[in-house]
Parts: C-alpha cells; structure tokens; sequence
C-alpha cells in the first residue's frame, strides 16, 4: 500500500508541476509530443526558412530544437543553429497563434499555409479566409493582435 501511495504522489506532484505550464496555451502547438518530449510547434515547418528565404520548407525531426517547452524542427542543421543563436527573431508572433483569431480576442490554430512575413516577423494564420480577411487590414489587425496578445497571452484557449 504505501508503494502505491508513493507512486501517486510522485505522479500528482509530476501533474502539477506540468499542467500549469500546458493548461494555459501560450504557444500554439500540435497534439502529443516529438521525440524531443516536447510538443511540436509550427506544424513542423522550419521558421528561419520561412522568414529568412521566405519558403515554406518542412522541417525534420533529425533537426529539432526545443524552445520554451515547444519543439521545432529546421530542413538543416544550419537553419537550427541560427534559430538557437536568437530564437525570438524567429518565433511565430502571438505564439504560433492565428494573428486575426488574437486581433479578436481568440486562439485559433495558426496554419503556416497561410502565413506572412511582415517586418521580419511571422504571422500565421486559421484557413485561406481569414488570411484574406487579414490581408484587407493588414496593420490594423497586428496592432489589434499585438493589443490583445498582451491580455491573452497567459489564458487557456477554452477561458476566451
């Protein structure tokens, strides 16, 4: 019995020391975890492609690097050492979140098929639509999202 109460204690102290950090949704990532044991953020693209060749390359796991808890994978090593090198000129804005879903209030996912790269930084965004949608304000919708980010950043998806 005591064997028992020890291993459920150890696995509620386990629970409670990650669920804090997950419940809360402030990087917008895929369901389960990579083999880095961290989940996989981007949907597996490569950022730095992305902002620096403005090409939507798939990463891969042989190339992965965890940041804040979120796993991200590059198309080569190269593109890995620069995202560790300055990981934040390279981070999804809004934390991987949709920019229009953040501009109103909401997470949604943020798909890289529909994506921007504006100023050197990354947008991301829900479906096809609402990247048009975007596309009519493009500056008034980041700075509603910048506005908004900063009051929903730390809330669970399902609280908004």
């Amino acid at each position: 019995m005591s064997k028992a109460l020890t291993f459920a204690a150890i696995a509620l102290a386990a629970v409670a020391t990650v669920s804090p950090a997950l419940a809360v949704d402030e990087n917008n990532t895929s369901a389960g975890l990579t083999a880095a044991g961290a989940p996989l953020g981007l949907h597996g693209v490569d950022p730095v492609a992305f902002i620096d060749l403005g090409n939507r390359l798939e990463g891969t796991a042989a190339h992965t690097v965890v940041h804040d808890g979120v796993a991200y994978y590059f198309s080569s090593a190269a593109n890995a050492e620069t995202f560790e090198a300055n990981a934040d000129k390279y981070l999804p804005q809004n934390g991987g979140f949709c920019t229009f879903g953040v501009s109103v209030g909401k997470k949604f996912d943020g798909d890289p098929r529909f994506a921007a790269v504006m100023d050197g930084k990354l947008y991301v965004f829900l479906s096809q639509e609402i990247f048009e949608a975007f596309n009519k304000d493009r500056a008034g919708t980041i700075a509603k999202a910048e506005a908004n980010w900063a009051k929903i950043q730390h809330t669970a998806a399902t609280e908004l």
